[in-house]
């Protein structure tokens, strides 16, 4: 019985390689990010979710951007601090 060829891995390292690029642009200012691309009502309740768990004076919690996109879809960036000081 033959052993089956190894899979070539050219698209996993070529995605590893963009995600540790991205991971190199971001800031490490102690934040945690999370971004979302949800139809209006539904952003409105995530960010409104994000805010009652994660109150804006414990956590410093914020919609860092925000951007309209076709058919009514909205993407944005919450970030926070990980824990509460």
């Amino acid at each position: 019985m033959r052993t089956p060829a190894r899979p070539p891995l050219d698209g996993l390292k070529k995605r590893l390689d963009q995600s540790r690029a991205e991971r190199a642009r971001m800031p490490r200012d102690g934040f945690l990010r999370e971004t979302f691309v949800l139809p209006r009502s539904d952003a409105r309740l995530k960010a409104k979710e994000w805010f009652e768990r994660f109150p804006k004076q414990a956590y410093w919690t914020e919609i860092e951007s925000w951007f309209e996109r076709p058919g009514d879809l909205i993407e944005f960036t919450i970030r926070r601090l990980p824990v509460a000081d």
